[in-house]
């Protein structure tokens, strides 16, 4: 991984230089981000879910205080992704592994963040081991103006009986008066194993790819990032198959999706979580096309990276390299998550509104 660490350094550097050297005009950027919060649950038994299988309800001890350096990691690691090129936290982040609303306030609330005045978006979810998705944003950059939640519809091999997942979250709304839409994702685990468990992610992505027609039908230049913890690599049948996502942005038909990470797994071999001593890009976020329009009156999409910094990687042992999980053998590591977060910038020109000269990047 130390070549990642170089490789991700790299994209600031040019972010922060070339864009703004480009025919010497200044650019916002705003970073958008996915982080799978490796199992936050609160410590308070919910009767009417199985919360009690958790990593922390499973503890023995210590677990008010336990909770509280979870959370407090998980708003480190959000209030640090993208602030070396933007000095600000994720406009956007979506969020997943989480109980309920009370977790993620918790989070928000924490002194790293609060200052930032995060609003957010969160639906119950039917799942099994009750954990949802969710969705922050800068109240200050991000107005929503509307929000559904979307049933995936799975069944089980053997019984055909109902399986109940992680529902898919769709919010609309303007980042600076410009309207985007975003969807969060978490889809089925590979319990069972990846080919057994393959139509239940082929499934969401049809249900994913659903949702954007949808959109696109009403505007067809509607300009939709789609993210999460996908439990499945960019080259999987499900991304590449149901989504067509592309690699190419030349390549990306006119209600197309655009996925960066292809690239990143298949010729950088990087990954977001590791089992068994091979890396996997489960965490992806992709893009309709309207974003790769070199238009830069309006948000365009620009870069996208992994993020490991130094203290999110395990430093020893057997699993050394791999990202610093929060809960191992039955114990609290004081880690982060087994999966490091995603992002991409998203840029756009600002100009004075007297003059057209230029301003200060923001």
């Amino acid at each position: 991984m130390k070549n990642f660490k170089f490789w991700a350094t790299a994209i600031c550097l040019t972010i922060v230089f070339s864009v703004n050297a480009q025919e010497k005009k200044k650019f916002k950027v705003h970073t958008v981000a996915f982080y799978n919060l490796e199992n936050l649950f609160d410590t308070i038994n919910d009767p009417t879910k199985n919360d009690e299988a958790s990593p922390m309800m499973e503890l023995k001890a210590d677990r008010s205080e336990v909770y509280k350096k979870k959370v407090h990691n998980m708003a480190r690691v959000i209030a640090d992704v993208g602030s070396d090129v933007t000095n600000n936290t994720p406009a956007l982040i979506g969020i997943c592994e989480v109980e309920n609303i009370n977790v993620i306030e918790d989070v928000v609330n924490d002194p790293l963040l609060l200052g930032k005045d995060y609003g957010i978006v969160h639906f119950d979810g039917p799942d099994n081991r009750s954990i949802d998705v969710g969705l922050l944003y800068q109240k200050s950059l991000f107005q929503v103006v509307s929000k559904s939640t979307h049933t995936l519809k799975i069944y089980d091999d053997k019984t055909r009986k109902r399986v109940n997942t992680r529902d898919q979250l769709l919010v609309t709304g303007k980042l600076e008066g410009e309207t985007i839409h975003v969807i969060v994702n978490h889809w089925p685990s590979r319990s069972g194993g990846e080919a057994r468990s393959r139509p239940k992610r082929v499934a969401a992505a049809k249900l994913n790819k659903s949702i954007i027609d949808s959109l696109q039908s009403i505007d067809p230049y509607a300009k939709i990032i789609t993210m999460g913890d996908l439990n499945d690599d960019p080259t999987n049948s499900s991304v590449k198959d149901v989504l067509k996502a592309e690699s190419n942005k030349d390549k990306v038909d006119f209600k197309g999706i655009y996925n960066p990470y292809i690239d990143m797994f298949k010729k950088e071999g990087l990954g977001t979580t590791a089992y068994r001593d091979a890396w996997s890009l489960f965490d992806q976020i992709m893009i309709t096309k309207p974003f790769l329009d070199k238009d830069y009156s309006n948000f365009t999409y620009y870069k996208a990276g992994i993020f490991n910094k130094y203290y999110l990687v395990n430093k020893k042992g057997r699993y050394k390299g791999y990202p610093l999980r929060s809960f191992a053998d039955g114990g609290f590591t004081n880690g982060f998550s087994d999966h490091f977060p995603v992002y991409i910038y998203l840029v756009k020109e600002v100009k004075d509104k007297d003059n057209n000269s230029e301003t200060e990047d923001q």
